[in-house]
């Protein structure tokens, strides 16, 4: 891709190079821009200055190392390096959730910020949080700057990465939203960082920041509420006899609901979904409007029950008892295509398993190290054979291909008894069934 202007480009300054930070650094290089990414964990600015992506994700590793060689992308534990280069500062820092509390932690946002300020922020700089808050953040935002940096300028153009597909999803994402104050230049400014995308066919949004803040996290709360939809019906359906995937199939062909988010099993996790609901709920209280939103604690509570029905379905499978039982488990990431363990259901499930006195081997391509640190007391594996050897129940946890694909008819000879349950509704019944294996899932007759 051939290279821009350094003189009139915007020179961009990404403050956090975790999943979210690291992504946009990399990707924002590759459209052509002076990028600088900036953290306060050296190690993490080492391996990314040395060309390797801390985290997995498909594709990064590739576009790192090849704006890295254009000289387009560095990376520094100093802001005051970065805002002497930039004049446009990306904000991608995290907001987990408070310990005491369902609410945002905001204090890496709320450190970039005064970092920004001490660090001599110019009146003709931008600021642009792309990190997950409750509404009202930014406008608290702006008043700091204009107190510690009169002149200038903060957007919020909130993120919709998906993990296994953030390069895709940055480079060519589904909408841009720009939350800017009215008078100002950045909207003018971000349509120019992102003319390639624009002229690509990305629709704009253009709102205020209240509203772009609230984009994300409402977004998220949707999706939420779309998969535990479907793992409810999953339960309605266990309870009067129905096929819940047959179900989901006739709900999708209806253009209003489609079939995405509609796949039963164990339910959601990672690092957004569950903390922004609850955030999110947290937010409305202190508005007065917690009732609007009080939905989302079933949302939540139809979460965790899919956890417990999967492990009450393995339960079943054991005769009752786990104590001493082998259990191979498929699967720790939160989902595929990620090595990301946060809130992971795959590892819920083999942890409950576990401390109720089985001896539960997993394995899964990407997430072992992640999840070995987390669950010492599970046993971890490197391949699918390794993981089911002796298992008395087979679990999949995380719809990886490699799962997909497996021959039940090869995997039999390695289990005690053939038993698979299929916990995000994944694999063929039929072929697994015809190979000669007990079938089981959430929400799915016992055929």
């Amino acid at each position: 891709m051939p290279s821009v202007s350094r003189s009139t480009d915007p020179r961009i300054n990404v403050i956090g190079t975790g999943y979210l930070g690291a992504t946009h650094a990399v990707c924002m290089a590759e459209l052509g821009f002076d990028v600088i990414g900036v953290d306060i964990d050296a190690d993490r600015i080492r391996r990314l200055s040395g060309g390797e992506v801390p985290f997995y994700e498909p594709g990064l590793e590739a576009l790192l190392r090849k704006n890295l060689e254009a000289g387009r992308l560095t990376f520094s534990g100093s802001l005051a390096e970065a805002v002497d280069q930039a004049d446009v500062h990306f904000i991608c820092v995290g907001t987990p959730q408070r310990h005491d509390s369902g609410a945002a932690d905001l204090r890496h946002v709320d450190a970039a910020v005064s970092g920004l300020i001490a660090a001599g922020l110019g009146p003709a700089d931008l600021v642009v949080g792309k990190s997950t808050v409750p509404t009202g953040t930014a406008t608290r935002l702006a008043a700091k700057l204009a107190a510690g940096a009169p002149g200038a300028e903060l957007a919020w153009s909130p993120e919709f990465l998906r993990e296994g597909f953030a390069v895709d999803d940055t480079l060519r994402p589904d909408r841009l939203v720009f939350g800017v104050a009215p008078g100002g230049t950045a909207e003018r400014r971000l349509r120019t960082i992102y003319a390639r995308t624009i002229d690509d066919g990305t629709p704009v949004v253009v709102t205020d920041h209240t509203t772009a803040e609230l984009v994300k996290v409402a977004a998220n709360a949707f999706l939420a509420t779309k998969i535990s939809f479907i793992n409810a019906m999953a339960e309605v359906c266990e309870a009067a006899g129905g096929d819940v995937v047959e179900l989901a199939s006739a709900l999708a062909h209806d253009a209003r609901i489609g079939h995405r988010f509609l796949q039963a099993g164990i339910g959601f996790g990672g690092g957004c979904l569950p903390k922004d609901i609850r955030a999110f709920q947290a937010r409305a209280d202190e508005l007065g409007v917690g009732r609007a939103l009080a939905f989302l604690s079933e949302v939540d509570a139809v979460n965790a029950r899919a956890l417990t029905r999967a492990v009450a379905l393995a339960r079943e499978a054991l005769g009752g008892s786990p104590t001493n039982r082998v259990v191979g488990a498929l699967g720790a990431a939160f989902k595929p295509n990620s090595d990301d363990i946060r809130d992971s259901p795959a590892l819920a499930v083999a942890e409950t398993l576990r401390r109720a006195g089985a001896h539960v081997s997993v394995y899964d391509p990407a997430a072992v190290v992640n999840a070995r640190a987390c669950y010492p007391n599970l046993r971890f594996t490197d391949s699918v054979v390794s993981a089911v050897a002796g298992a008395e129940v087979v679990l999949l946890l995380t719809e990886w291909h490699e799962f997909r694909e497996l021959d039940p008819a090869v995997l039999r000879p390695h289990v005690a008894r053939p038993v698979v349950i299929d916990g995000r509704g994944a694999l063929d019944p039929g072929r697994w069934r015809a190979a000669g294996w007990t079938y089981r899932a959430l929400g799915r007759p016992q055929r």
